[in-house]
C-alpha cells in the first residue's frame, strides 16, 4: 500500500505542477500533507516536516547567502566581461546563444555547486534571451543537464555518496567514467545544436547592433539592476522579434514575452555601463574573492553555507560600506531569496514525508525486488536504468544511501562489481538536476522567470536522452 500511495503521490504532484493547477510551494506542502493522513500517519506530520526542515536547512541557508553573494557580484560587475565575451561569440545568433549557454554551464560547474551555476549562467544569459524573444525553457532544459553531467566530479556530490555508500574510492569510480561522461557532455552541446537551430529558424538571426541599441521611440519607466533609483531607458523590441513560434507549443516553450515587464527590464539592463553599482577599482578584490570562496569550497575548509554567509557579508561591507547601501542590495535581491528559500522549505515537507512514512523505502524495494532473475548478470545495466526514474523521485542521499546498496548486493550475488554498480549509478545526474526535491532547480527557474512545470515538461525527454547517452557510451567503452 505505501508503495501505491507513494508513486501516486508523486504522479499527483507531478500532473498539478505541470498543468498549473497549483503552484510549487502549494504542491510540495499540501499534496504531502494530504497524503500522510491517508497513510493513517497525520499526527507524526509535524515529526516528518521537523525532520525534512532539519536535514534541508543548510541548503536554504547556503542557497540563501549565495544569491545574496552573487547578486552583489553581478551589481558591482564581477561578470560583465563574461557576458561581453558570449555576446561577442553569439552574435545574436540564436543557435550560438544556446551552445554557448551549455558551455557556460558546464565551465561553471566545475565549482561542483548547481546553485553557484544557475546563477551565474542565468545572470550571463537571460539578457540575450530576453532581448531576442528567445525560449526561456531551452535554457533553463541546456543550463541543467550540462549541470547534471559535470555534477558527477568527485567534489559534486553524487561520485562521493557512491564511494561512501559502496565503501569504494571516489577516483576508481570516477577516472574510468571520464569517457562516458565526455560523451554525455558532447551529447549536450549537439542537442544544445539541435535546439539553437530550431531557435534560429524560428526567430532568424539578428545583428549584434539590433539587439543592444536601444530604439528611442520606445521609452518605458524601469529601474538600472543595482542602480537604486529610478532612471530613464529605452529598450526596443529588436527586428524579427515578433515571429511567431514554429518550434513546439506555447507551453513547451514560452518566449521572453512571458513575465513582469519590469522586471525583465531590469534584467535586460544588467549589463548598462554606467550603474551606480559598479565597483572598478575593486574588480580584482572582487574576483580574488570569488575564486578563494570557490576554491574554499572545493577544498572543503568550511561548510558551503558557512562560507557563502561570511563571503556575503564581506562583499558587502567593502563593495558598500555605507549602510543604506547594503540595505538596498539586500533589498534587491530578497525577491529571489525569499521565493528560493520558501520552495526549499516547502520541499521539505515533501521530503520529510516521502521519507518519514516510510514510501521512499517501499517504493524501492518494491522495483528491486521486480528485477527478473535473468536481469542478474547485468545489474551494472539495470541500475543504470533504474537509477533513472530513482534519482528524479529521490534525493541523492535516499538513492545512495538507500538503494544503491540493495542493487550492488544483488550485482555481487552474480559476480558484478560494485565499481560497475557504482558507475552505473552516475548516468541520470542530468535528469536529477531537474527533480523537485533538488533545490538548485529553483534558484534556475527563479532567476529565469519560467513556470517549474514549463521547465519539467520541456527537460524530462531531453534529459532521459542524455542519460541513456552516457549508460550507452559505458557500455561501448567497457566501462559499465
Amino acid at each position: 500500500m505505501l508503495t501505491i500511495l507513494g508513486f501516486t503521490m508523486i504522479a499527483t504532484f507531478l500532473v498539478l505542477i505541470m498543468m498549473k493547477k497549483m503552484s510549487p510551494i502549494a504542491a510540495l506542502v499540501l499534496i504531502p500533507a494530504l497524503f500522510c493522513v491517508f497513510v493513517g500517519k497525520g499526527a507524526k506530520l509535524g515529526d516528518y516536516v521537523i525532520d525534512g526542515v532539519t536535514s534541508l536547512a543548510p541548503t536554504a541557508a547556503m542557497l540563501m547567502f549565495a544569491i545574496v553573494y552573487f547578486g552583489v557580484m553581478i551589481d558591482v560587475g564581477l561578470f560583465d566581461p563574461i557576458v561581453r565575451g558570449i555576446l561577442k561569440f553569439a552574435k545574436a545568433d540564436p543557435l550560438r546563444i544556446v551552445v554557448g549557454t551549455a558551455i557556460l554551464a558546464a565551465i561553471v560547474s566545475l565549482d561542483g555547486d548547481g546553485s553557484t551555476t544557475f546563477m551565474i549562467t542565468v545572470s550571463a544569459m537571460y539578457p540575450l534571451y530576453k532581448r531576442l524573444k528567445m525560449s526561456l525553457v531551452v535554457m533553463t532544459g541546456v543550463a541543467a543537464m550540462a549541470n547534471g553531467v559535470m555534477n558527477t566530479l568527485p567534489w559534486g556530490g553524487p561520485t562521493a555518496r557512491a564511494a561512501t555508500a559502496l565503501k569504494l574510492d571516489a577516483s576508481d569510480i570516477f577516472v574510468p567514467m571520464i569517457p562516458a561522461l565526455a560523451a554525455g557532455l558532447a551529447f549536450v552541446i549537439a542537442l544544445s545544436y539541435v535546439l539553437g537551430r530550431r531557435e534560429r529558424k524560428r526567430l532568424g538571426v539578428l545583428t549584434l547592433d539590433a539587439v543592444l541599441v536601444e530604439e528611442p521611440e520606445q521609452e518605458t519607466e524601469t529601474v538600472l539592476v543595482g542602480a537604486g533609483s529610478g532612471v530613464k531607458s529605452a529598450v526596443g523590441s529588436g527586428a524579427g522579434n515578433s515571429a511567431a513560434p514554429t518550434g513546439g507549443s506555447a507551453a513547451e516553450a514560452p518566449t521572453a514575452g512571458d513575465g513582469d515587464d519590469d522586471d525583465d527590464d531590469r534584467m535586460l539592463k544588467v549589463l548598462d555601463p554606467n550603474r551606480t553599482t559598479l565597483r572598478p577599482k575593486l574588480y580584482w578584490f572582487n574576483a580574488l574573492l570569488t575564486v578563494t570562496l570557490l576554491t574554499a569550497m572545493i577544498m572543503e575548509w568550511l561548510p558551503i553555507p558557512v562560507l557563502f554567509l561570511l563571503g556575503a557579508a564581506l562583499a558587502l561591507t567593502v563593495n558598500f560600506p555605507h549602510m543604506p547601501d547594503q540595505k538596498a542590495r539586500l533589498g534587491a535581491h530578497a525577491e529571489n531569496v525569499l521565493n528560493v528559500s520558501g520552495m526549499v522549505f516547502a520541499a521539505a515537507v515533501f521530503t520529510g514525508v516521502l521519507t518519514g512514512t516510510g514510501m521512499v523505502d517501499h517504493m524501492a524495494r518494491w522495483l528491486v525486488d521486480n528485477i527478473p532473475d535473468g536481469m542478474g548478470p547485468h545489474m551494472a545495466f539495470v541500475t543504470g536504468l533504474l537509477s533513472i526514474p530513482l534519482t528524479y523521485f529521490m534525493s541523492n542521499d535516499g538513492f545512495y544511501f538507500g538503494v544503491l546498496p540493495v542493487l550492488a548486493e544483488a550485482g555481487a550475488a552474480h559476480g558484478v562489481s560494485p565499481l560497475e554498480i557504482a558507475r552505473a549509478s552516475l548516468i541520470a545526474q542530468p535528469l536529477h538536476m531537474s527533480s523537485p526535491l533538488v533545490p538548485a532547480v529553483y534558484v534556475l527557474v527563479g532567476m529565469a522567470k519560467v513556470e517549474f512545470g514549463d521547465h519539467t515538461k520541456f527537460v524530462v525527454k531531453w534529459a532521459i536522452l542524455t542519460s541513456l547517452a552516457i549508460l550507452g557510451a559505458g557500455i561501448l567503452f567497457g566501462i559499465i
